[in-house]
Formats: C-alpha cells, structure tokens, sequence
C-alpha cells in the first residue's frame, strides 16, 4: 500500500519523538473542530488581524496587487480590502481544519453546492471532467463540498516538505474525496484518470514561469498564465466545469457552472483569456477572499518593470 491510501498503517517513522510536538498540535486542531463554526471563524478573523499588523512585508505584496487590479479603487477602500483579506486568511485556516477534520453533520448545514448538475451531466457519457477552480482561502471548504455531494474526485496537490503534514493531509483528502490525489508533476496518472472518466480538481492561477505559459491580462494586467486547462483538456480528453466558492455570513456557497462549450478551442490564448475571465468574475463576487499574498505578477513582459521592487 502507498503511504497515501486511506487504509495505509501510519508510518513507523511518524512516532519519532521529532514528531511529538507535531502530534501535539495534532490533537489541539483535532479539539479546535469541536468548537462551534462561529468562534472558529472569529478566532481566525482575530489571527488574521494580527498577522495584518506584523507582517508589513505581506501587507505591501498585497495592496500592490489591489492596486495594480483595481487601479481607480480609492485608498480608504484598498486598506479596508488588504485586512479583509487577512481576516479571511486566518479565517481560512481554521476553515481548512475543519474542511480535513470536522464531521459531515458539522458543515452539511453550512454549505451549499449549486449547479451540480452540471457535473452530473458533463460525465453522464463517461468523459473525464476537470474541475476548473481558483486559489481562495476557502479553497479547501469548496473540496469539501463536492465530498459532501457525493462527488468523487481526485485532487491534485504539490506534496509538502514536512512529512508529517504530506502523509496527513493526503489521508485526509482522499478519505473524503474518495479517489487517490495525484502529484502536480505526474502528467501520466492525471491523464490517466481524465481518460478513464475520473473528475480532477484543478487550479491554474498561481504564476510559475514555465514552457507554455503566456501573458494575458488579468484585470488589465499583462501577466504570465499557464495554458495548461487547454492542454489538459485535449490531452485528457475530457470535459472542463468550472466552480467556485464564497463565504457569505459564516455559511458557503460553492457554485458549478455548465461545462465549457467548445473548448479546448484551438487558440491556446483564447482559451486562455475566457479561463482567466471566469477567475475574474469570480474574484469580484468575494475580492478580499483571494490569494492576493502570492506575487502574481512575479514575472513581467520584457522591458516591463518590477512591480515588487522597493
């Protein structure tokens, strides 16, 4: 058995007393999950505050992407947006404790998964389906959303340096996704499971500078962007559904779009431009629960300035 099977025997190496003070922590996210939802989120709410206040290197990555984005949003709105989003970060932590750990009865009532019958259908003649997402800090909710519906999937997952946490949360979300989570870097076995009707979870919009990305706008920005969606679409032979999550009041509403007409098209940037327009609008319906932390815009066209640079 894989380390990562669901069934697999914890490691032996895992009872190391290296590994006690990880144990530890372990247990208090374990009794953290009893607590009710709300005082989770507020507790998060309160971290993320403070990580806003400490961290002033994050705070400045994160107003130059607001700003770069919403270049005629006025500053008092900027600063309400920048502790927004590290209100929802910390947030998001605790949403991810309770995503991997909490029981069904705990969330069923707190999240709503709209338009799954465009999941239903895309597969209903066998094909494989990618599911089309963002980085949000309630990604992990929206996984487990699609859980909750009974929707098998195969999350895709760059594996973690700590062993620890890689064995656990592989355990964690293949137990409730039901289906192996594939490596980013094993083209074979996500090709594999495309082919053979499985539905994969997948984000494209972190920039990495790698052979086939392009610049696209996003929110008018030229910025490097994978075209991996068209490729994997073609590749696997499968059908791409888009879906998306928001935190509204303390509950969650994961919504699923119809699967993507006539895609992949033949035009690796328009696809591309219409991938990124979906992320957009998705963005604007909760703009302070995106990953704005990550340099977006790391990589500039040529002669283009660096707009981290102090």
């Amino acid at each position: 058995m894989t380390p990562t099977d669901p069934s697999a025997p914890l490691p032996r190496a895992l009872l190391h007393p290296r590994w006690w003070l990880a144990w530890a922590l372990f247990g208090i996210g374990r009794a953290l999950c009893w607590l009710p939802v709300g005082t989770l989120l507020a507790i998060g709410s309160g971290l993320g505050w403070l990580v806003w206040r400490l961290l002033p290197s994050r705070r400045r990555i994160v107003r130059i992407n607001l700003r770069l984005c919403f270049p005629t949003m006025d500053e008092a709105t900027i600063v309400r947006r920048v502790e927004g989003h590290f209100r929802a970060l910390g947030m998001g932590l605790f949403e991810t404790l309770l995503a991997w750990l909490a029981p069904d009865d705990k969330l069923r009532d707190r999240i709503e998964l709209r338009g799954v019958e465009h999941l239903d259908a895309a597969a209903a003649d066998g094909s494989g389906v990618l599911l089309l997402t963002g980085h949000f800090t309630t990604l992990e909710i929206a996984a487990r959303a699609i859980c909750l519906a009974h929707r098998p999937f195969h999350a895709m997952y760059r594996p973690a340096d700590n062993p620890f946490v890689n064995w656990w949360m592989h355990r964690w979300r293949e137990q409730r996704s039901g289906r192996p989570a594939l490596p980013k870097d094993d083209l074979k076995s996500l090709l594999r499971a495309l082919r053979t009707g499985g539905a994969v979870w997948y984000a494209p919009d972190q920039t990495l500078d790698v052979p086939g990305a392009i610049f696209v706008p996003f929110f008018g920005v030229p910025t490097l962007t994978l075209t991996a969606t068209t490729r994997l679409a073609q590749l696997g032979r499968c059908k791409v559904v888009p879906f998306f999550p928001e935190r509204i009041d303390g509950r969650y509403v994961v919504t699923m779009g119809p699967a993507l007409d006539q895609f992949p098209s033949g035009d690796d940037e328009a696809d591309t431009v219409r991938v990124t327009a979906l992320l957009e609008a998705a963005i604007l319906r909760c703009p302070e629960q995106y990953f704005w932390t990550h340099r977006r815009f790391k990589y500039r066209p040529p002669g283009a300035p660096d707009v981290y640079a102090r």
